[in-house]
């Protein structure tokens, strides 16, 4: 799927907004009224214009929408909600039936071309930038029993080797066929789906502002895979434009990306060697696109209440486009838990080029890695976001030189921060796990205050870094000396911040609390340090006992004036929008008490178990 010209631009007609309404009883030769409903969503899309609004009621739609024109502003957008009250589901599958039995097992079934039309998954092998196989192929395809996915085997000895529930298909003449393994089911009395489609809701033009989509299910998409580097498809995606609003979605089940921020496709996609310097021809070439990458055309989109998982590559993904947006209050979980392909692509959040963006009270967990901001992280702020359970880490900055905040999380998951980045402010925050860091000689760009415009490329050498008021906890063990990695360029493994005593420049710091074998830098003068201070966190309910040490704690206000200047960028810790900033609210939306603030997430002192689910939006609907 290639960028085509901006859509051109047609007189909007002579009427004002309406509601076009979309029913499973209906027929695209109805007017779309409530009365004499459309029957396809697309071709409510064809009718809708700025201002209007389409209605789709209950019933699972097979088709993807692929909008022709977008809103004209944010008063004027065009908005595709779910009816009130009823359940919508958008699916890229369709359902397969006439299986063939082969043993008790093991059963067969043949498409023919038209099944597919134009695009045919099981035909299509995922590759791209930072994509490694693993050795073996992989298709966009999927097949779902009872609307869960069987992974994919290496090959048909694999699959009748096996007795787990997998596929396999062969797509050549014609034909495609696909064997599946079904333990104990009778494929045929069940509900099997196959992908169909590429994507569910995705523009094929780029600039394609102002739209809105809310409280659907958008499910069984065979999206590619998605590098910084080329088109971004998702589930459901903005390509490359401004000002969208996805609300209240359930969104699952996509072979490589829930939703897309991401970038418009071209010539180069996947042609950059995987190196530093080719994204950096990425951007330059974003800057010359007919819709450059700043601040009046790309962005300032909003992900908010939505629950995204079984993704294997990235619940939600963004290179460029996620600048100047807000993803809050998201529920993001089963993100590359299967693990049949890898790269370097793959998180719950994975944003280049996340500028003025902010992440907020999100819930993110069993994923790979939870937050994976990665180059020109600048004006960033990531706040009261809960991350837990994830294998790898919870946040992982990647060269960039600031200034952003990471404010009042709590970072539970065994390694709690990777930090390949300066000019980063860690405020009240709970680390739970290690702190990772290291320097990094790539030559990554940083722009002026609240804009895209590159303004110079530097490599990660020092630190720079601010640690007020956070709370670390260790693993109980206090060793004599911290442990470096086996990377390329070696990483100061620990718990707490001397970890950082290696770096060229050590970070500010001073407030922080150490508990249970956490360490304090040599540069902290002030630091708490207790062998005692346990927590715990099961279904929802954070435990914790340290009160004795925060008491001890001597914090003060996080804020601009403290925060000081980003080296790098020469450019103040602010809000988005260039005002002063203060780290004022705890994650569960409390106001800290200054002038000697409480250190970590909390406000007040933990009465008995928290239950910290129910604070995060989405979670409840479990």
């Amino acid at each position: 799927m290639k960028t085509k010209d901006k859509p051109t631009s047609l007189p909007r007609p002579c009427r004002p907004p309406r509601q076009i309404h979309v029913a499973i009883s209906g027929s695209d030769t109805n007017s779309g009224t409530s009365q004499e409903p459309l029957r396809t969503i697309q071709h409510a899309a064809d009718m809708a214009w700025p201002g209007d609004t389409v209605i789709v009621h209950e019933g699972v739609y097979r088709e993807r929408v692929n909008p022709p024109r977008g809103g004209s502003s944010d008063s004027l957008p065009i908005t595709y909600q779910a009816a009130p009250g009823e359940r919508v589901e958008i699916k890229g599958s369709e359902r397969v039936g006439g299986w063939e039995s082969l043993n008790a097992d093991l059963w067969k079934v043949t498409l023919p071309a038209p099944f597919f039309g134009a695009f045919n998954p099981f035909a299509d092998l995922l590759h791209g930038d930072w994509f490694t196989d693993k050795g073996r192929p992989h298709h966009t395809g999927a097949v779902y029993l009872n609307n869960h996915w069987l992974p994919e085997a290496a090959s048909y000895d694999d699959l009748s080797e096996s007795g787990d529930s997998r596929w396999f298909a062969c797509a050549e003449g014609g034909l495609t066929t696909i064997w599946a393994r079904f333990p104990e089911v009778d494929p045929n009395e069940q509900l099997v789906e196959v992908n169909v489609r590429q994507t569910v809701f995705y523009p094929d033009q780029p600039g394609c502002n102002y739209i809105r989509v809310r409280g659907f299910i958008l499910s069984h998409a065979a999206t590619p895979w998605a590098p910084p580097t080329a088109e971004q498809i998702a589930l459901i995606g903005t390509h490359w434009s401004k000002g969208w609003i996805i609300e209240e979605n359930t969104v699952r089940y996509s072979v490589c990306c829930g939703i897309s921020l991401g970038k418009y496709g071209d010539q180069y996609d996947n042609t950059s060697a995987d190196s530093a310097e080719g994204y950096v021809k990425t951007v330059e070439r974003a800057h010359a696109h007919a819709i450059p990458w700043n601040r009046e055309n790309i962005g300032h989109h909003i992900v908010r209440h939505n629950h995204i998982s079984h993704c294997e590559q990235a619940g939600i993904v963004g290179s460029l486009g996620a600048a100047f947006s807000s993803i809050e209050d998201n529920v993001i979980h089963d993100i590359h838990v299967r693990r049949l392909f890898t790269g370097h692509e793959m998180a719950g959040i994975k944003f280049h080029g996340a500028i003025d963006s902010r992440i907020v009270s999100n819930h993110i967990f069993r994923t790979c890695r939870g937050i994976w901001l990665d180059w020109m992280t600048q004006g960033t702020r990531v706040s009261r976001n809960l991350l837990h359970d994830n294998l790898t880490d919870d946040l992982y900055v990647e060269v960039n030189h600031g200034p952003f905040l990471v404010d009042a999380n709590l970072l539970l998951s065994s390694t709690s921060l990777l930090d390949v980045s300066q000019g980063g402010a860690y405020a009240h925050n709970l680390f739970a796990g290690r702190i990772v860091n290291g320097p990094d000689k790539r030559l990554t760009p940083y722009h002026p205050p609240h804009s895209t415009f590159v303004a110079g490329l530097s490599e990660v050498v020092g630190s720079g870094n601010r640690f007020f008021n956070n709370i670390f906890i260790g693993d109980g063990a206090v060793p004599e000396k911290p442990f470096f990695g086996q990377e390329e360029q070696p990483r100061c493994h620990g718990h707490g911040l001397w970890v950082y005593n290696h770096r060229e420049s050590v970070p500010m710091a001073a407030g922080n609390v150490h508990l249970n074998g956490a360490r304090a830098g040599a540069f902290e003068a002030d630091a708490v340090q207790w062998k005692n201070g346990c927590w715990s966190f099961q279904e929802f309910l954070l435990t914790a006992d340290w009160d004795p040490a925060i008491s001890e704690a001597l914090t003060a206000p996080v804020t601009s004036a403290r925060l000081g200047i980003a080296e790098i960028p020469k450019s103040p810790y602010v809000t988005a929008t260039g005002l002063p900033l203060q780290v004022d609210t705890d994650f569960l939306g409390h106001q800290f008490t200054f002038p000697s603030p409480r250190p970590g997430p909390f406000a007040a002192a933990l009465r008995g178990p928290t239950l910290l689910g129910e604070s995060m939006g989405p979670s409840r609907r479990f």
